[in-house]
């Protein structure tokens, strides 16, 4: 025997729409726990909001509810909440329908001690610190100019692309990224793999062995950056051979990895402005470096040259210098003929006196000696001719000999001289070359400089120029007023338009009032909302 139900037979409950349901919740929750104490720990606090509220998260062990501290309410606490506090909230329950989830509205907050995971971490912290893996000594400088670059980072994440964007932008080089979990269980030994894998890598190996590490994560809470406080990952940080950037979480957020670390950047896109240099900033800094030696090398020349013109001018002119020796040949030439006039008598009498002691006898004397010295210098004269002529003949057989390989020589001679001829051709033409290139990598580098200062490129991010009636561009409101005609600049052209009052918008393209702080649900965590963007935006911000 069986049952029969009419299914379209009207039902006694009452029927409600989500929204009557929901606010039935609200106010059952509201009465319910009207005024609550909870104790927990502080997880997710980031400091008040651009509002002036506060969003954070209360928990312990097995389970955790969303926190909220309006405005007012945050000025008057006693003290300022931090993350990893363990805390004493009194304050109300309520719901928030939009999204069908329930939170903790703040109204005092008291100090319960630091929670367990802070306490972990600054147990951890001083028994790593303590065997030395954070001492300033152990921390190597960053290269300046590094050719391969390492990342440890998730490679699905906002992160690598805000890496490889700045630094495709500063420096474009080799990057190596090694894919690694960054947030939950094993992510903390794959980091620790990776860059003890970075560190076994060989310069002559097929991959290249980076000169720089950088290990980033995008920021969170304390739970989602555990992985970085791992021991594992501090001890392969600090045995790191490779200079190591931390880029861990934002500004606020430390880890431990940051103190093993060489450096800590606050974010990832810091670290990789850390990694590498500007290359326009260097180029520009070697083209003016270049300009300024070619500048000291002709001031350098100017100096010599009015030097050489300052001693020529000191010089005496060719008449001064010649003017004394001049005057000493005329006062010689003056005196020259007396002179002879007066040695010639002298000679005179001298050979009188001579001749007047003159005989035969004497004269014959003299010949015989002079015939037997004749005599004897003749014989001495023939013995050193035969000498000479022996010696010379000992020349002559030499040179013989020398002159018979004096071919070969020459022949070797002339090939290397030829040999020589064709490096220095092939040298000059070398030297010619680079300096073209250097000449057209000076010429890009203006062009391009030239480029990003150009207001055209604004204008193709979706910038508009206004311009006035006379083309003048237009830099405040105040300048314009209703019915003024003006014109409006875009990247692929311009269009003439008309300024207008406010009360000349149609309704429907009026903006919507702001939502009142009562009525509003509470707003997410800003940290929430920038991630999210980070998510939907290509290129990614962390900022």
């Amino acid at each position: 025997m069986g049952l029969l139900f009419d299914s379209d037979a009207p039902s006694n409950l009452t029927e409600f729409s989500v929204s009557e349901l929901s606010g039935a919740i609200k106010r059952t929750v509201e009465q319910a726990f009207d005024q609550v104490r909870v104790r927990g720990e502080i997880s997710g606090y980031r400091g008040p909001h651009s509002s002036g509220h506060a969003y954070f998260t209360l928990k312990d062990d097995k389970a955790r509810i969303d926190a909220v501290v309006w405005k007012g309410t945050m000025s008057r606490l006693r003290f300022k909440p931090e993350e990893g506090m363990d805390v004493i909230a009194v304050g109300r329950i309520t719901t928030f329908p939009g999204s069908s989830k329930y939170q903790i509205v703040i109204e005092t907050l008291e100090p319960a001690g630091a929670g367990a995971l802070m306490a972990l971490l600054e147990e951890r912290r001083r028994k790593l610190a303590a065997e030395g893996l954070f001492d300033p000594e152990r921390k190597r400088p960053l290269p300046f100019l590094p050719r391969v670059i390492g990342v440890v980072t998730s490679p699905t994440g906002a992160v690598i692309r805000d890496i490889l964007h700045r630094i495709n932008d500063r420096f474009p080089l080799h990057v190596l990224v090694w894919p690694v979990r960054v947030q939950g269980e094993g992510s903390g030994e794959e980091v620790a793999r990776a860059i003890a894998g970075f560190n076994a890598l060989t310069s002559d190996g097929p991959m290249p062995r980076p000169d720089v590490l950088i290990v980033a994560r995008g920021g969170g809470s304390l739970e989602d950056l555990w992985g970085f406080n791992d021991e594992a990952v501090v001890r392969a940080a600090a045995a790191s051979r490779i200079p190591l950037i931390s880029a861990v979480g934002h500004e606020t957020d430390w880890t431990l990895i940051d103190h093993a670390a060489d450096r800590r950047a606050p974010t990832p896109t810091g670290a990789a402005e850390m990694a590498v240099p500007v290359r326009a900033e260097l180029e520009s800094l070697v083209s003016g470096l270049g300009a300024r030696l070619q500048a000291a090398m002709r001031r350098q020349m100017d100096t010599r040259r009015q030097a050489a013109r300052a001693l020529a001018r000191a010089l005496p002119s060719l008449d001064q210098l010649l003017a004394l020796p001049r005057r000493r040949f005329d006062e010689a030439a003056t005196g020259l003929g007396r002179a002879l006039q007066m040695n010639t008598a002298a000679k005179r009498r001298s050979f009188e006196r001579v001749g007047a002691h003159l005989r035969p006898e004497l004269v014959s004397v003299r010949l015989r000696d002079r015939r037997r010295h004749v005599s004897e210098r003749m014989a001495l004269a023939e013995r050193l001719v035969e000498r000479i002529g022996e010696r010379a003949g000992r020349r002559l057989s030499a040179a013989d000999v020398a002159l018979r390989g004096f071919p070969a020589r020459a022949t070797g001679q002339i090939r290397h001289a030829r040999e020589r001829v064709v490096t220095l051709s092939a040298k000059g033409e070398r030297a010619v070359e680079a300096d073209l290139r250097r000449l057209r990598g000076l010429i890009q580098a203006q062009d391009r400089m030239l480029q990003s200062l150009s207001y055209v490129n604004v204008l193709g991010r979706g910038y508009v120029l206004v311009r006035d009636e006379a083309g003048a561009p237009l830099k405040t409101a105040a300048e314009t007023g209703p019915g003024r005609a003006v014109t409006l600049q875009f990247a692929d052209g311009s269009l003439a338009a008309l300024t207008g009052e406010d009360a000349l918008i149609p309704p429907d393209l009026q903006p919507a009032a702001p939502p009142s702080a009562e009525a509003a649900p509470p707003a997410k965590p800003a940290r929430s909302r920038k991630r999210k963007a980070e998510e939907e935006t290509p290129q990614g911000s962390l900022f």
